[in-house]
């Protein structure tokens, strides 16, 4: 399954050098975003994994899964792979998730962190920023019912490239790798369909980057 999401995000164009003295905040996202960073120690890149879905986790509100199953099909019921599922898969699904309600004002995914889930948002907005040296936020977007933030760290335990902070209360679907691993033993057809829903939306994702991108070049 990595060797699919890798085939799909690794034939992209790098994107050109900008210059590393501008202050607007698309060209300081774009200049900052893929800074060396220093190489990760194992173990402490588990224990700050851990933290982080602990963290994410405190002061949340569990949702079973028959309360989160509905709130998923509302949010990805007219996606063409959630339509081959039956109800039956669609509940073996919602019991492959955790659901939380997370008040408003908390940050889900804390950037340059590493991380080895993503979230599904079924309900609420999540504000999108980057974080800049200077300690400016760039607003790069807000997610909705239906996208899925973190999925490149939920494949590759990777660092986060951005803050996300719940702008209100938000119902939230969670995937974290051993969740993933465990669902394509236990029942591949349903891995699939729920990583080629988090493939098109990463497409998605980057198409419009991709278009933006383009279109701050040409206005250089």
């Amino acid at each position: 399954m990595k060797k699919l999401f890798d085939r799909l995000i690794g034939g992209a164009p790098p994107a050109a050098p900008l210059s590393a003295e501008a202050q607007a905040d698309d060209e300081g996202f774009f200049a900052t975003v893929f800074m060396e960073r220093p190489p990760e120690q194992p173990q402490a890149a588990d224990q700050a994994r851990d933290a982080a879905r602990q963290r994410l986790r405190q002061g949340a509100e569990p949702l079973d899964a028959a309360r989160g199953l509905p709130l998923l099909e509302r949010a990805w019921g007219r996606d063409r792979w959630m339509a081959m599922l039956d109800s039956a898969q669609r509940q073996r699904l919602a019991a492959s998730l955790e659901f939380l309600a997370v008040p408003g004002g908390r940050e889900v995914i804390a950037q340059d962190e590493p991380g080895d889930f993503a979230v599904i948002v079924l309900d609420g907005v999540l504000a999108i920023d980057r974080i800049q040296p200077w300690g400016a936020r760039a607003r790069l977007s807000e997610a909705r019912d239906g996208d899925v933030l973190g999925e490149l760290s939920l494949l590759d335990a990777g660092m986060r490239f951005s803050s996300c902070m719940t702008l209100g209360r938000c119902v939230l679907a969670i995937i974290d790798t051993a969740r993933l691993e465990e669902l394509a033993r236990r029942d591949p057809q349903l891995a699939f369909v729920l990583l080629a829903c988090i493939a098109r939306r990463m497409s998605l994702r980057m198409r419009q980057v991709s278009a933006r991108l383009g279109a701050l070049l040409s206005s250089a």
